[in-house]
């Protein structure tokens, strides 16, 4: 048995399996051999079979079986042993017929297409400057948080007016022409929340409001597109077209949350290792907390905007022809040429950054080792407990709550994905020059919902 390699070009090469008789013939009379001691076919006894008629019926089948693994074993101990960085599969070549009969079994060749790994070249290095965004956690920022906290933990009471951040329960109902209520009209019951309206003069309309007040409202102005404003209505949203914009609105309730008193016992709901005992304890966890979460979120804006960078900036190319056919071969469903044409860019942007979190992985060393792989996985189950103001079990359950989630595959492949982007994250800081820039919390999420 032999291979031979053919390149067709840097990126395309055939490799061509030859299988001569003495390779394949003990295997298919070894295989014949086996079915023959216990086959049942009419008028034999079991084991009694002629070896004739079961290479008659059946010999075609277990050479082609052999054959096919033979090709197989044969081409993966070359890619092996030649050391070829390959993209995929080995595939059948495109419009070549194996060469041999199974009529007259003798000498068999089967060639196949492989396409290899582009070489990268990444233009990543203490020289390339990216902006490392923080956040400035100033005192409105933690009066926000402090306020949210209140709120959080705070009770709705009802009240007689309306404020600007209060829930307003009432009912629309729609109009006629005349500007009265439509006979049969929609009519229904919903809340509004002031607090998170954008339109001012919609605000403005319904603050200092009472119950029992009724006025023309429209329902777009307080709801944000088409499905918030069906719900609003309690129509289905493909029928929004046919409603009017004429209603009127019947304040029946005025709900105002009463923030939790900044005492001892929010803290202890808060915070049960007792960290936090005065209003000056909590306002610095707040702040050390926004700034760990910030944190998190400064690195994989970086990680973003590297990736974005070498995705762009590393120059490759790719046997794309090999790989439209590996893909639609390699597919458990029928492919549509149309549909992988429109879905190859992306998956070309896909395989670009694994190659490219491959290389990085591979020339610098870094690795995820199971021991490290349980560690990282604890840290995420004390920071669930933590999130929730729990305290974290022993160490010996944690250790077995960790297991049992790497036992889980899909949950594992998430746990190893993030380990990953935090190792890459930090391969990313120690090795570009950074440039960090303080700025304000909203210019921090404006930043962060970028999208390219």
């Amino acid at each position: 048995m032999n291979v031979l390699r053919q390149d067709l070009d840097a990126l395309n090469a055939v490799l061509t399996v030859k299988i001569s008789p003495e390779d394949y013939q003990p295997k298919v009379k070894a295989a014949v051999e086996k079915y023959r001691r216990t086959a049942k076919i009419p008028g034999f006894r079991p084991g009694h079979v002629p070896q004739g008629l079961i290479q008659k019926q059946y010999g075609k089948a277990f050479l082609a079986e052999e054959l096919n693994k033979l090709a197989n074993d044969a081409l993966y101990k070359f890619i092996i042993e030649n050391k070829l960085d390959i993209l995929g599969n080995p595939i059948p070549k495109e419009n070549t017929d194996v060469v041999g009969s199974f009529d007259q079994p003798s000498d068999f060749e089967f060639a196949f297409e492989i396409g290899f790994s582009p070489a990268l070249n990444l233009p990543l290095n203490e020289k390339s400057k990216f902006d490392y965004f923080t956040v400035n956690v100033d005192k409105a920022l933690i009066d926000k948080q402090v306020e949210d906290l209140q709120r959080r933990y705070g009770k709705l009471t009802s009240v007689d007016t309306v404020a600007d951040k209060d829930m307003v329960l009432g009912k629309f109902e729609e109009l006629n022409e005349d500007g009265l209520v439509k006979e049969n009209g929609i009519s229904h019951s919903t809340t509004i929340s002031l607090e998170f309206l954008t339109d001012t003069d919609s605000v403005k309309i319904l603050v200092d409001k009472k119950i029992n007040d009724t006025f023309e409202l429209d329902p777009n102005s307080v709801s944000k597109g088409d499905k918030d404003k069906a719900t609003l209505l309690g129509v289905k949203e493909e029928d929004l077209s046919s409603i009017s914009s004429k209603f009127q609105f019947t304040v029946t309730d005025i709900k105002r949350m009463e923030l939790a008193a900044l005492d001892e016992f929010l803290f202890e709901k808060l915070y049960m290792d007792g960290e936090v005992k005065t209003e000056e304890d909590l306002r610095n966890r707040v702040k050390t907390d926004l700034e760990g979460m910030f944190s998190n979120d400064s690195e994989r804006i970086l990680t973003r905007d590297v990736y974005q960078y070498l995705i762009n900036e590393t120059k490759t190319e790719f046997p794309e022809a090999f790989l439209k056919r590996w893909i639609k071969l390699s597919s458990e469903k029928p492919i549509a040429d149309e549909d992988l044409a429109k879905e190859f860019d992306a998956y070309l942007k896909s395989l670009k950054w694994q190659l490219i979190q491959t290389k990085i992985f591979k020339d610098n060393n870094i690795q995820l080792n199971n021991e490290e792989v349980l560690t990282y996985t604890k840290s995420l189950l004390i920071g669930n407990y933590a999130q929730y103001g729990i305290p974290a079990p022993d160490d010996a359950e944690l250790t077995e709550t960790a297991q049992r989630l790497l036992k889980n595959k899909e949950q594992a492949n998430g746990i190893y994905d993030r380990l990953a982007e935090q190792k890459l994250t930090e391969f990313f800081k120690n090795t570009v020059n950074l440039n960090t820039k303080s700025i304000s919390y909203d210019e921090f999420v404006e930043i962060a919902s970028k999208s390219y």
